[in-house]
C-alpha cells in the first residue's frame, strides 16, 4: 500500500462510514488508515468492522477519538483528512482545516457526485438547515400522503449505528417491539418510534447501498429522512428542506446545512406558528439569498399534549430532544412550548439534581439552561437521567421527546407527552408539490 494516498476520515458514526463505503471501500487509490469519532459519546476505541470493511481491509479500521487526530496524522502519516459530519458552524470546520493544513496534510470535504446513491425507484429527500428544524413530521406528512394516494413508501433514516455495527448494516423497523430487537438508544428511538406508531416502515443501518436494495423490495417510492443538517445519501427526484425561523440565517453559517438550501426544489419554512415575524422574514430572506427559484412551504408544527390538564399553574421539569439542546443549541423544544401555553407556573432547574452521565451533558454543553436533555446512549445514562427526573420534585415533567420515555424508564412523577405534526398553513401544501412532481 505504499504508493496508495493515506486518508483519515473525521466523523461521528454516520457521515463518515457513508463515505467510506461509496467512495473509498474498494478504492485502490487510497488506504484509509484511521476514523475518528466526536458529538456522540461511547463511539470511539472501537472498528470499523472487516465484514462491513471490505476486501481491502481485511483487520477492519480503528476508530480513535478525534482529539488524537493529530498524532494519529503523524503516526500514519496522512496525506488527506476528510471532515465528514454535520450541524456544526463554518468557523469550526476551517479551524479543523487549519489544523490539518498545518500538519502538512490535505483538508477535503466530498460532495453528492462522490457519496450519492441513485436507487431504481423515484426518491424524496427531507433534510433541514440545523438538526431538530422538523424534518422528521414533514416526511411523516409526505409519507402519510403518498400512502392516501395508494402508494408503497419506505422510509430510509440517515444512520445512527452506536452498537454492534455488523449487527446494524441493515435495520427494518416497522413495529416498537423491532426497536428493542435492535437494542436502539433513545436518539434512535426518537426518530423511528412516530413512524412505526404512524404504521410506516423505516430502515436505517450502516450500508445505505444495501439498505436502499432491500427498501426498493417493498417500496413504490423511497422517502430520505435525514439527520442533522447533512445532505441526502441518496439522488433525489424531489429535494425538500426544512427551514427553522427560530434559528434564522443559520443555513448559511452551518455546515452543510448551505448546501441543503441550494440543492432544494421546495423549502419547508416551519414552526411559524410559534416563530416572530422578524424571524421568520429573516429565514426567508437567507433562503432567498442562495436559492431564489425554491418553492416556499409554509408550515406549523401545532402541539398536543395528552394530559394538558396538568401542566397549569404547576412547577414542571421539560425534557426535550437531546441532539436539539446539545449540537444542535436550541434554547427550548416542544416541550418547553407547551408548557408555555398550557400555563406552567415555573420552570424546575435540573442541573442540582443531575447525576453521573447527566451531570457531564450538562459540563460538556453549559448553554442548555433549564431544561434536561434526554440522553440514553447507554444504560448508565438512562440510569442517570431516570435518577435525575425523579429527584427534581417536579409536579409535573413534560416530555418534549418524539417518543415516550415514560415506555423505557421509571418516571415516579406525574408527567405528559408532547407530539407535534406538521401543518401546512396557505399554499402550496406538500400534496400540491407532490402532484406537481407526478408522485400522486
Amino acid at each position: 500500500m505504499a504508493d496508495k494516498t493515506k486518508v483519515l476520515i473525521m466523523g461521528a458514526a454516520g457521515r463518515d462510514f457513508h463515505n467510506f463505503n461509496t467512495y473509498f471501500r474498494d478504492n485502490e487509490a487510497y488506504e484509509v488508515v484511521a476514523f475518528t469519532a466526536t458529538q456522540i459519546p461511547y463511539i470511539n476505541d472501537r472498528k470499523y468492522p472487516a465484514e462491513l470493511a471490505g476486501r481491502l481491509y481485511p483487520e477492519g479500521i480503528r476508530i480513535y477519538d478525534e482529539s488524537e487526530m493529530p498524532e494519529l496524522v503523524k503516526k500514519f502519516a496522512v496525506e488527506q483528512v476528510v471532515f465528514a459530519y454535520s450541524d456544526v458552524p463554518y468557523e469550526y470546520v476551517m479551524h479543523r482545516s487549519a489544523l490539518v493544513n498545518a500538519l502538512g496534510a490535505d483538508f477535503r470535504l466530498l460532495g453528492p457526485d462522490h457519496t450519492m446513491v441513485k436507487s431504481t425507484k423515484p426518491v424524496i429527500a427531507v433534510c433541514a438547515v440545523r438538526t431538530g428544524a422538523g424534518k422528521s413530521q414533514t416526511t411523516r406528512k409526505i409519507q402519510t400522503t403518498l400512502r392516501a394516494a395508494g402508494k408503497k413508501v419506505v422510509s430510509i433514516r440517515h444512520p445512527m449505528p452506536y452498537g454492534d455495527l455488523v449487527a446494524q448494516k441493515c435495520m427494518r423497523f416497522a413495529t416498537v417491539e423491532d426497536l428493542a430487537k435492535n437494542n436502539c438508544t433513545i436518539e434512535e428511538m426518537e426518530e423511528y418510534e412516530p413512524h412505526v406508531m404512524a404504521g410506516n416502515v423505516i430502515y436505517s443501518g450502516v450500508d445505505y447501498e444495501a439498505i436502499v436494495r432491500e427498501a426498493e423490495k417493498e417500496a413504490d417510492i423511497i422517502l430520505w429522512d435525514g439527520g442533522n443538517n447533512d445532505f441526502s445519501f441518496y439522488n433525489a427526484d424531489l429535494y425538500i428542506t426544512v427551514a427553522d425561523p427560530h434559528r434564522p440565517g443559520d443555513g448559511l453559517v452551518y455546515y452543510p446545512g448551505e448546501v441543503n438550501i441550494r440543492l432544494a426544489d421546495v423549502v419547508v419554512l416551519n414552526k411559524v406558528d410559534s416563530a416572530d415575524a422578524a424571524g421568520i422574514q429573516a429565514e426567508l430572506e437567507a433562503v432567498r439569498s442562495v436559492n431564489p427559484e425554491a418553492r416556499i412551504i409554509m408550515g406549523a408544527s401545532p402541539l398536543t399534549v395528552d394530559k394538558p390538564e396538568l401542566v397549569q399553574g404547576k412547577r414542571v421539569l421539560v425534557v426535550e430532544d437531546g441532539p436539539t439542546l446539545t449540537h444542535g443549541e436550541m434554547k427550548y423544544g416542544a416541550g418547553t412550548v407547551a408548557a408555555r401555553q398550557l400555563g406552567a407556573a415555573e420552570f424546575i432547574d435540573p442541573r442540582p439534581f443531575a447525576v453521573g452521565e447527566i451531570t457531564a451533558t450538562f459540563e460538556k454543553y453549559p448553554n442548555i439552561g433549564v431544561l434536561l436533555p434526554a440522553m440514553g446512549y447507554s444504560q448508565e445514562q438512562l440510569d442517570d437521567m431516570e435518577t435525575t427526573i425523579n429527584n427534581s420534585g417536579a409536579d409535573v415533567v413534560v416530555i418534549g421527546t418524539p417518543m415516550d420515555l415514560r415506555r423505557i424508564i421509571n418516571i415516579k412523577l406525574p408527567a405528559v407527552q408532547v407530539k407535534y405534526d406538521l401543518q401546512e398553513i396557505g399554499s402550496p401544501t406538500l400534496e400540491d408539490i407532490l402532484r406537481e412532481h407526478k408522485f400522486i
